[in-house]
């Protein structure tokens, strides 16, 4: 059973910068991809960004030159650099993960991000 847990949400101002990370326990081999979804309120979650173990990543339109995905492989820890916040950014944002690929998804209780001035 693999847990995460998120950290790093909070206020921050237009233009501002937040960084979110997510920590996996419960795999003793490195994850197959992590990443980042989120929902607004009245909205559908929607994937932001995801990052498998051979590097490869993929972003949401909305967020690409604003946010960076990264990963420490031996820490089962996957982090999301958000620069240049907007308000239409907030949103709860969920790290998930996939042990393998095809595998189902674990998720995180989620981190609340406030953009507001």
């Amino acid at each position: 059973q693999v847990q995460l847990v998120e950290s790093g949400g909070g206020l921050v101002q237009p233009g501002g910068s937040l960084r979110l990370s997510c920590a996996a326990s419960g795999s003793s081999f490195t994850i197959y991809a992590m990443g980042w979804y989120r929902q607004a309120p009245g909205k559908q979650r929607e994937l932001v960004a995801t990052k498998t173990s051979d590097t490869s990543t993929n972003y949401k339109d909305s967020v690409k030159g604003r946010f960076t995905i990264s990963r420490d492989n031996a820490k089962n820890t996957v982090y999301l650099q958000m620069n240049s916040l907007k308000p239409e950014d907030t949103a709860v944002y969920y790290c998930y993960a996939k042990l393998v690929a095809g595998g189902i998804s674990y998720w995180g209780k989620g981190t609340l991000v406030t953009v507001s001035s």
